[in-house]
């Protein structure tokens, strides 16, 4: 099966090149209110990461994707297919890191990262605010091993937040449902457990950090601590409640990648 097949990739617009990754439990689908206005003037690649939305399930390798890196080799054979131009890749949660691995594996590739509600760790350390400790993600990994569908249902509203918006909380709920159980178990302990700090001043790309002012899964110290370590690095605060802006306030996560896009 074809790289573009195997990711479903869907290609639109014309102009230099944006590449969208999704989030944990999420799919391509997500990027609808980002990606038709920035394909008036950039060529939009959206893709499904391997075991989410329509990628091909039968491409998914416990053993390639037990760490991030698996899938940052397929956005970098991904690109190479789709365009020759080096592409400005926003990434949400997980995929901000997919994308810094990518980048750091191919920087010809790549103009500039947008990482909207990224963390480079979940977990507190020292002085390191993740947002959890290593016991909470314990707990969320045991609870998603053993009631999958109920884990869902619990933890999609409080990802999404955006409190006036119901029907994005279930649209979300919906498509962690959809996903993969085993999948999904092993790309939640790959996620929640990675650690890629270290990697952060190594990213010389311009980045921009998209980050709500109350985010659950995200806190700001994290967004605060990536724009002192990632060394271009521009830290964008949206005043809204959840982890995915780009559904729940997208008009304002457009205006602040704009803003980015036209200092590069």
């Amino acid at each position: 099966m074809s790289v573009l097949a195997r990711n479903n990739v869907q290609v639109s617009g014309k102009g230099p090149p944006m590449v969208f990754v999704h989030g944990f439990g999420c799919d391509q689908s997500m990027w609808r209110f980002l990606a038709p206005h920035f394909a008036e003037s950039h060529t939009c690649i959206l893709m499904d990461l391997v075991g989410s939305g329509r990628s091909d399930l039968a491409a998914y390798d416990r053993q390639k994707y037990a760490t991030l890196d698996g899938y940052a080799a397929d956005l970098c054979e991904v690109l190479a297919e789709v365009t020759q131009a080096p592409a400005i890749c926003v990434g949400h949660s997980v995929s901000a890191m997919i994308g810094m691995l990518a980048n750091l594996r191919s920087p010809d590739h790549f103009l500039a990262q947008v990482m909207v509600g990224p963390s480079p760790c979940y977990i507190n350390d020292g002085d390191y605010v993740g947002g959890f400790e290593r016991a909470d993600i314990d707990s969320l990994l045991e609870t998603l091993e053993s009631n999958y569908l109920g884990w869902s249902s619990n933890m999609a509203p409080a990802i999404m937040g955006a409190p006036g918006q119901p029907e994005l909380a279930q649209e979300l709920t919906n498509s962690f449902c959809r996903t993969d159980p085993e999948i999904a178990k092993q790309f939640a302990r790959v996620t929640f457990l990675s650690d890629h700090r270290a990697d952060l001043p190594r990213l010389q790309a311009p980045t921009l950090v998209l980050q709500c002012s109350e985010d659950l899964i995200a806190p700001l110290a994290v967004g605060e601590y990536m724009r002192r370590t990632v060394p271009n690095c521009t830290l964008h605060v949206i005043e809204n409640v959840g982890h995915c802006p780009h559904l729940s306030a997208p008009s304002a996560s457009v205006a602040a990648i704009e803003q980015f896009l036209h200092g590069l």
